[in-house]
């Protein structure tokens, strides 16, 4: 994937492509909802995933879902990161939020780059599964 990035956009972004995937692969896994090898990674911070255990059921549509659940583990991400930062007197109300978009304005294919690495490392890890759809859109298992 990173090969490909870096031939399609410049070598940079092939590394921040593979970057990425590796972090998606071992610390921004799917099986976050579950006791995994992603969620021991995390050590003293995996309670930041408590909600999202919680909430989610495994290999539902919102955890293992195309986009969305990358999306929302980034977004958890993003509201741990916000609500750590309000407890910094010198830090702006939406400090992080205003940060991703400086970054995304300035330099919008690597994050694109960025992105790209964490969601094929989600598809990686369904089609490991043996079987890349949410279980809500598999018509053998609700017989």
């Amino acid at each position: 994937m990173g090969l490909l990035i870096a031939l399609l956009l410049d070598p940079t972004c092939g590394l921040i492509t593979t970057a990425a995937f590796a972090f998606g692969g071992l610390w921004l896994s799917p099986d976050l909802d579950t006791r995994s090898n992603a969620l021991r990674r995390w050590g003293i911070l995996r309670f930041i995933w408590w909600p999202y255990r919680r909430v989610l059921p495994h290999r539902s549509f919102w955890s293992h879902g195309p986009l969305l659940g990358t999306t929302g583990r980034l977004l958890l991400l993003i509201a741990w990161l916000s609500l750590v930062s309000a407890f910094f007197p010198w830090t702006e109300t939406f400090v992080v939020i205003n940060m991703l978009k400086n970054v995304w304005n300035a330099q919008p294919q690597r994050v694109a780059a960025f992105l790209i690495g964490l969601e094929a490392s989600v598809w990686l890890h369904l089609i490991l599964d043996g079987d890349p759809l949410p279980k809500e859109w598999n018509r053998r298992r609700k017989r």
